[in-house]
């Protein structure tokens, strides 16, 4: 399975031979806030309920899939220096098959927001945006959740969904 990465806060060019028509969009919201405390390096979190989550059958196996998945993050700090980073998840769940992490790299701090060593204690909270191509190759039911991660340098908490603010995942199923 190829997983390709489109971009972040910015829909790029999609790669080529992938330029057919739109077969189906779905879309999942969520204003559920998720929280999650003493940080490790690097390790994605997803919430048990309430999830920021779709689901697609693809009509095709030839079928390409964009996900594009925007949620408000909070990261809190803990610390007077160090750095920190936050970035999404997308967790690609086949129905009787393969559960695949997308994410543009296994390091937050390079994958999206990233805060080198700056001052004390504090709230930084923004609006993410992940965009990821997959070509899953099968018909069966595919769910995408969406979650976080993050580089723990000086980081205490991290949320999606902060302050119950509205996140989405909107999945594209492309003719192949």
């Amino acid at each position: 399975m190829a997983l390709t990465r489109l971009g972040t806060n910015a829909i790029t060019a999609l790669p080529a031979g992938v330029g057919g028509k739109v077969l189906q969009v779905v879309q999942g919201t969520s204003s559920t806030q998720f929280f999650v405390s003493n940080i490790n390096n690097n390790l994605r979190h997803y919430p048990t309920s309430n999830k920021l989550t779709v689901s697609i059958t693809p009509s095709s196996a030839s079928s390409k899939i964009i996900v594009n998945a925007i949620a408000t993050v909070r990261v809190d700090k803990n610390a007077v220096t160090g750095d920190a980073g936050v970035a999404l998840v997308i967790k690609q769940i086949i129905s009787g098959g393969a559960t695949t992490e997308l994410y543009p790299s296994t390091a937050a701090y390079s994958s999206g927001m990233y805060l080198g060593q700056n001052g004390a204690s504090q709230v930084i909270r923004f609006r993410h945006n992940e965009i990821v191509y997959s070509s899953p190759a099968t018909t069966n039911l595919i769910t995408y959740e969406v979650g976080v991660f993050a580089y723990a340098s000086s980081i205490q908490d991290i949320y999606l969904n902060d302050t119950s603010n509205r996140g989405e995942i909107i999945v594209y199923e492309v003719q192949g």
